[in-house]
This record gives structure tokens, C-alpha cells and sequence, in this order.
């Protein structure tokens, strides 16, 4: 009875070694973030239909993926490979980049929204003091 169950353990091993692996299913994105540390948000856009009215509309989701060398910046196209549970949110993996973003990075995000705020007053001071002064020439070359 032993050499029975052995030879059916041999045979459900070698049936699970034979079966082929899925092929693990991949996306290209666009990275938003990478604020994180190994880790980027890539946004994936794809077109749908609607069912009812067939029109075709623009559908984006958010990934997080794995970039073990923090390699990544806003703006690059990726292709990420999804893999097991990394964290609470992570389930992809960076694969490679395919195109290098510009790089620059939004004023906004690297000096806060205080220093954009300050911007904007000091605009509106210029704009209305601009204004003004208009005014007062348009009024003297009405009484001319």
C-alpha cells in the first residue's frame, strides 16, 4: 500500500510540474508619482465602450508597483508586470522604462502651496497697480 500512495504523490507532483506557468499579465503607464520610497504610481489609461450608447471614453486607474532602484521619475512610460502581494496596495512590478519623461517637476510640488499662494498675491498687486496707472494716463490724455 505504501509504493501505491508513493507512486500517486509521483504522479500528482510531476502533474502540477507539467502544468505551465500563467503568463503574468502586463500594462504601460505613465508614472504620477514617485514620491514614495521603491516604490511609483502609474496611471493606466485604456479606452471603453459604452454599452449602451457605444461611444468610446477614456478609463484611468492608478497602480502601484515595485521599483527596487528607484530609478523611475514623473513623467516616464513604463511597462509594470503584475506579481505577488508586495504590500497592502503594491501588486505590480516595474519591468522597464520605455521612455524617459522631461523630468521637470511642477513648481508647485516642489515649493508648496505657500509660495504659490505669495505668487499669486503679488500678481494681483502688480495687475491692479497696472490697471491704475491706465487709468490715470487715459485720464490725462482725455484732457489733452
Amino acid at each position: 500500500m505504501t509504493q501505491g500512495t508513493t507512486e500517486q504523490n509521483a504522479t500528482a507532483l510531476s502533474s502540477t510540474a507539467k502544468q505551465p506557468q500563467r503568463r503574468r499579465q502586463q500594462k504601460v503607464g505613465l508614472v504620477i508619482s514617485n514620491k514614495m520610497d521603491k516604490t511609483i504610481v502609474v496611471a493606466v489609461e485604456r479606452l471603453k465602450m459604452h454599452p449602451l450608447y457605444k461611444k468610446t471614453y477614456r478609463q484611468t486607474k492608478h497602480f502601484y508597483a515595485h521599483d527596487e532602484h528607484n530609478v523611475c521619475q514623473i513623467g516616464d512610460i513604463v511597462r509594470i508586470e503584475e506579481c505577488r502581494p508586495l504590500s497592502k496596495l503594491k501588486r505590480w512590478r516595474l519591468i522597464e522604462v520605455i521612455k524617459r519623461g522631461s523630468g521637470v517637476v511642477p513648481v508647485e510640488e516642489v515649493l508648496g502651496q505657500e509660495i504659490t499662494s505669495e505668487l499669486e498675491r503679488v500678481q494681483q498687486g502688480t495687475s491692479q497697480g497696472e490697471s491704475g496707472g491706465r487709468t490715470e494716463q487715459q485720464g490725462e490724455e482725455g484732457a489733452e
